[in-house]
């Protein structure tokens, strides 16, 4: 499996290749943020990790360029800060998942080994058309259409809606989608789960406000469902 890290700081990538190294991971790096367009263009890592404070272009903006050109490849953050309007920020603009410096190097470990494995089990399925209302979602090519439409959904929200839709009618507490979606390992760890699906219902609902296809059952979960 090849990771690509892209960091400013030669710490960091010191620090990463020797907890890649050890694990048996292999590394390709880039220093800049667009240095790690061209790095992803030339190697196209299984998983990618930015540090979101980079030069010529922050992690946000190469995540949503990865994005716009089609990337699917799980994409952790790296960052000194952790405010939940940070996070939100960065799962906006398509990533994953977003670890706090300092990290332990078991932290680290444990997360790229839960989205390379949440990424293969999303990704190796036999084709499934599901029907939620006007909204189809095909589990070969993770397309999701409204009325026909193609909905641009990043890696992650495409998870959690198909896995939301495989439970239709039936309701999800917040553990089981973070079991299903990120693993094990996340549970506990419920605080960006409003924001991917603030996220999701901007672009499935016709009125975000009122959902009724993407439902919150309150203080326990959620649902998928329709009125028809």
């Amino acid at each position: 499996m090849l990771i690509m890290l892209a960091d400013d700081e030669p710490s960091i990538h010191s620090v990463v290749k020797r907890i890649l190294d050890d694990a048996g991971y292999e590394l390709c790096v880039a220093y800049d943020g667009v240095e790690a367009i061209s790095v992803w263009e030339r190697d196209k890592p299984d998983l990618i990790i930015l540090d979101v404070m980079m030069p010529r272009l922050d992690g946000f903006q190469v995540c949503k360029a990865l994005r716009d050109k089609g990337c699917m490849t799980p994409i952790l953050f790296l960052s000194a800060k952790g405010d939940l309007v940070d996070k939100g920020v960065g799962f906006t603009s398509g990533g994953d998942d977003y670890l706090v410096k300092p990290f332990s190097p078991e932290e680290l470990l444990m997360r790229i080994k839960a989205h390379l494995r949440q990424h293969d089990r999303f990704t190796q399925r036999e084709q499934q058309v599901m029907q939620v209302g006007t909204l189809q979602i095909n589990t070969r090519r993770r397309q999701v259409t409204n009325d026909g439409n193609e909905i641009m959904l990043t890696p992650k929200e495409y998870e959690i809606l198909e896995f939301l839709a495989q439970c239709k009618g039936e309701i999800v507490t917040r553990e089981q989608l973070i079991r299903k979606v990120w693993g094990d390992e996340f549970v506990g760890e419920t605080s960006s789960v409003s924001v991917f699906m603030r996220r999701i219902r901007e672009k499935i609902e016709t009125d975000p406000s009122h959902p009724v296809l993407l439902k919150t059952v309150r203080n326990v979960g959620y649902m998928m469902g329709s009125e028809e």
